[in-house]
């Protein structure tokens, strides 16, 4: 179980040793005509899951038509965009090859599109990454390190944006166990001033970074372990604006805790995300996550 009742008392000492880093600003871009203010709005990204593995029930849809739907309503219920992927990242699911996420991303992105409705695509396999930005994918969410300079190179093309996701191996599904050892957010900086310094060399200047709150690695499957972990990096988050780039966020659930209330579990990190002065919510309940930050706005 977690030790010790998050109070202002760590909040205070957070923000005394990192005050520099809490007055950063960040690169704000337009996307399909949109334009995002980060340093004064943050945003909503809806999710859609194409794979019969993934958790998370509410966003499985198995057919073209049920996504489409999904992410109609999803939009209509404030997400700025919608994140389609179709390979689940939990250890057991099965893994889907170029061909078959193309088959299931494909017609959703494009009747998305002409909906008008901005999508990013979850994938680290550059065939995929070029069907999908050529079927009009506004953003990659790119879950992975291997070939990163050509994915870069296939983003710069198209005009679009990328997540650059913090992850220890070649992608979420090759991991092993997570350092623990060390501050976060310290390794996270390396990491993405790497990252970023690729991208920016091959043409790439839409950048969100997104630290990654690791439940795929094997030494984060405790509940307590990995609440604790997700909970810090969260709060530290705005160390990372300081590298000058929008961060996103995907929302976990911390099911252990939340039990038959999981779906309360998104808006609950989403308090947590904000202070940390995240960006970009991916979240899995958007109406839920929207009214929080509404909420947030008010004071």
């Amino acid at each position: 179980m977690l030790t010790a009742m998050l109070g202002l008392e760590q909040l205070a000492e957070l923000l005394e040793q990192n005050r520099p880093a809490a007055r950063a600003r960040v690169k704000e871009f337009t996307l399909g005509g949109r334009h995002f203010a980060f340093n004064s709005q943050p945003a909503i990204m809806g999710v859609i899951n194409l794979s019969a593995d993934s958790w998370y029930r509410e966003s499985v849809c198995l057919t073209a038509e049920s996504a489409v739907r999904r992410g109609r309503v999803m939009h209509a219920q404030g997400a700025d965009l919608v994140d389609v992927g179709a390979e689940s990242t939990l250890a057991h699911a099965a893994r889907v090859d170029g061909a078959g996420q193309n088959s299931k991303l494909l017609p959703v992105i494009r009747a998305l599109r002409e909906a008008g409705i901005l999508v990013s695509v979850e994938t680290y396999e550059p065939a995929v990454t070029r069907a999908c930005l050529e079927a009009g994918a506004n953003l990659l969410n790119l879950t992975g390190t291997d070939r990163s300079d050509e994915l870069f190179r296939l983003v710069a093309a198209h005009d679009a944006a990328v997540i650059i996701c913090y992850v220890q191996g070649r992608n979420v599904r090759e991991v092993g166990d997570f350092n623990l050892e060390a501050d976060p957010v310290t390794l996270m900086q390396d990491y993405f001033a790497r990252q970023v310094e690729t991208a920016l060399r091959h043409g790439v200047d839409k950048i969100l970074i997104d630290p990654g709150l690791g439940f795929y690695y094997r030494n984060l499957q405790d509940s307590s372990v990995r609440v604790r972990h997700q909970m810090r990096v969260f709060l530290n988050t705005f160390r990372l604006r300081a590298l000058g780039f929008p961060i996103c966020h995907a929302l976990p659930h911390a099911f252990e805790y939340f039990g038959e209330q999981v779906r309360c579990a998104e808006p609950f990190f989403a308090v947590l995300a904000a202070l940390g002065k995240t960006d970009l919510f991916r979240t899995h309940e958007v109406p839920r996550t929207k009214a929080v930050l509404d909420t947030l706005r008010v004071f």
